[in-house]
């Protein structure tokens, strides 16, 4: 099976972006408690339970990602680019609803807008 790198600069841009998010699953299934510590969200009392939920998403994160890697198909980067676009929507709504208004969210937001765009400017042609 050969390795497939994409040619023009647009799928270049949407492979990256489902490659950077594989890492960061990958780190966060991985190392859950570093994960959390990083996050500001370290358990006080260590319970497996919450390295579970924080391991499977990781895990759910990495496969997306893995999956469009792998597949390499306008309608797989069109549904990750969608995901991460949503998940920067939930965190535009935690900002003003939640009072979360910090440094680390506000750079996880322009994190996930950047993984957001990435691969929507490739499928809707505009790179």
């Amino acid at each position: 099976m050969e390795f497939y790198f994409p040619t023009e600069l647009g799928e270049q841009l949407a492979f990256v972006a489902a490659a950077a998010a594989a890492v960061i699953g990958c780190f966060i299934m991985f190392a859950p408690g570093l994960t959390l510590r990083l996050l500001g969200l370290a358990p006080r009392e260590g319970r497996p339970e919450g390295f579970g939920a924080v391991r499977s998403t990781g895990g759910l994160v990495t496969g997306f990602s893995g999956t469009a890697l792998l597949l390499a198909q306008p309608t797989v980067y069109l549904a990750f680019g969608a995901a991460v676009a949503l998940a920067a929507f939930a965190r535009i709504l935690s900002i003003m609803s939640d009072g979360g208004s910090t440094w680390r969210n506000l750079l996880l937001l322009v994190a996930e807008l950047a993984l957001a765009a990435m691969p929507l400017a490739y499928v809707f042609g505009l790179t």
